[in-house]
């Protein structure tokens, strides 16, 4: 996160237009793959902060293979969220205002390890065993998986 950690150095703990690459991962058979963060122990889905000249979707991989050690393989777009419920302050006052562009992956490859100063662990949930203790910025596009998910079957 070089780019945002600069501008920290110069606007502290005000709030920053964030724009975010995230992957909700399904296995296939209705779970999807959410990691619990070290910093904040909220669960929610992967990605991170879009770098200059970055692509979402280079993005996307990069957060995801530094996250998790897997290399997405298909993706597809589920759609762009924003708005006051996106609105996040972390645990040191950092405040974000994030632009979440969340794709939805179903295919991966690699020995899946965690980065341990990001991911506390991560699990597979379905729509009724979702945890309490979700990103609050996750749970709309979570939501939104699920419906197109039912609407499938």
């Amino acid at each position: 996160m070089g780019y945002i950690a600069d501008l920290r150095k110069s606007v502290g703990h005000r709030t920053l237009i964030m724009p975010c690459a995230c992957v909700i991962i399904e296995d296939g058979q209705g779970k999807i793959l959410l990691q619990k963060r070290v910093d904040d122990g909220r669960w929610g889905y992967h990605g991170g902060a879009i770098e200059i000249d970055e692509s979402a979707e280079e993005a996307l991989r990069r957060e995801v293979r530094e996250e998790l050690n897997i290399e997405l393989e298909e993706i597809r777009l589920q759609g762009v969220y924003s708005g006051a419920e996106y609105h996040h302050v972390y645990p040191n006052g950092d405040e974000t205002s994030c632009i979440d562009i969340v794709y939805v992956c179903g295919k991966y490859h690699g020995d899946m390890r965690l980065q341990p100063e990001e991911v506390a662990q991560v699990a597979w949930f379905d729509r009724e065993s979702l945890p309490l203790h979700l990103t609050d910025s996750c749970k709309q596009p979570i939501q939104d998986y699920f419906d197109r998910l039912s609407k499938r079957d």
